[in-house]
């Protein structure tokens, strides 16, 4: 059986995606072994004919209509049955020991709660603990996600969230060399990271509802809620353009997306005692960056993604997705906040 599947939605991706699978078919000896799934979301540019030509060992799965990242992760999850997923972003270019790299602290330390494993990992120099057997299960490995243009600066080390609501990559725009350190991060960037499907089958797939942006977040708050944890390894390399579907990085329909999405997540995933706590910072934390917004000229579309995430939230498909608080995990949510007030000194 194929170790891992690599998942790649594209959706007008003809700029990348040759660089990009060109560098996952270049792998070193030793690679766990795997399959590239390239899902398409109605490119229209030339780029699914470009794979057939170029890259005929890889399997294609063309939707109707471009349904978002999310729905094409889903599919593309769906549609393999390797014990691990690899979701790439189609505008990377991996290391050639990439694969083998994110699959080393699954290795290493992915113990299930079930394990008779004893003792505690160590990774570059950083104790890796916790969990009924001295380790917490792994959920997911973040890539080192290193910019296009300046690969010696991080793009994203993993995914920070606050205690104010707001979520940012971990280590951008700073050296690599400064986060050489495998660590524990609330959740993996989805644009380059490894995820077990036995977990993803016990806490579900990619939210729909997200379409794009904050859905990697939402999965990772999910996966620490059952008491999983997610590890950022610096040795899994990818360069990364960024903001390749979009244009930009920051746009009119992406902050209210991500405003929306931001406001979706925490309704969904906190308890109600939490909220209550947490208003006050969340007021202040969506205030300020309505003002950011404001001098980026796009105050209006933030609060309009705000009121599009609080409609989802009380709607009844959006009261459906909400996870049901059960004391079992109340360590966890205990833990969470901790990390939550942690990622605010972060910041």
């Amino acid at each position: 059986m194929t170790t891992i599947t690599v998942i790649i939605p594209n959706y007008k991706g003809i700029k990348f995606i040759e660089n990009c699978l060109s560098s996952l078919y270049a792998q070193v000896e030793g690679t766990p072994s795997y399959e590239v799934l390239v899902v398409d979301n109605a490119s229209e540019d030339g780029s699914v004919e470009l794979i057939r030509e170029k890259f005929p060992q890889t399997r294609l799965l063309c939707l109707k209509e471009n349904t978002g990242f999310c729905h094409a992760v889903n599919m593309g999850i769906q549609s393999s049955d390797s014990p691990y997923v690899l979701l790439l972003n189609n505008d990377t270019k991996v290391y050639s020991d990439f694969i083998k790299q994110i699959y080393a602290p699954m290795e290493d330390l992915g113990v299930s709660k079930t394990s008779n494993a004893k003792g505690k990992g160590k990774a570059s120099g950083r104790m890796i603990s916790g969990g009924k057997d001295g380790r917490w299960p792994i959920f997911s490995v973040s890539a080192a996600m290193l910019m296009w243009d300046k690969p010696e600066l991080m793009d994203d080390a993993g995914d920070v969230y606050t205690i104010l609501g707001w979520a940012f990559s971990r280590g951008k725009g700073k050296p690599y060399k400064d986060y050489q350190q495998r660590t524990h991060i609330f959740s993996a960037c989805g644009g380059a990271a490894l995820y077990r499907r036995e977990a993803l089958e016990r806490i579900g797939l990619f939210d729909e509802k997200h379409f794009a942006y904050l859905e990697d977040l939402d999965l990772g708050y999910r996966a620490n809620i059952y008491g999983y944890r997610s590890l950022y390894e610096p040795r899994a390399r990818v360069v990364h353009y960024g903001s390749a579907s979009t244009g930009s990085r920051y746009n009119a329909w992406k902050t209210k997306r991500a405003a929306a999405n931001s406001v979706y997540v925490i309704a969904k995933n906190l308890p109600f005692f939490f909220k209550v706590l947490h208003f006050p910072f969340l007021l202040a934390g969506y205030g300020i960056k309505f003002l950011f917004f404001v001098r980026k000229k796009m105050g209006r579309q933030y609060l309009l993604g705000v009121c599009e995430g609080l409609r989802l939230s009380m709607s009844y498909e959006g009261r459906q997705k909400r996870v049901k608080f059960q004391t079992k995990h109340l360590g966890n949510y205990l833990r969470i906040e901790w990390d939550l007030i942690a990622g605010l000194f972060r910041r």
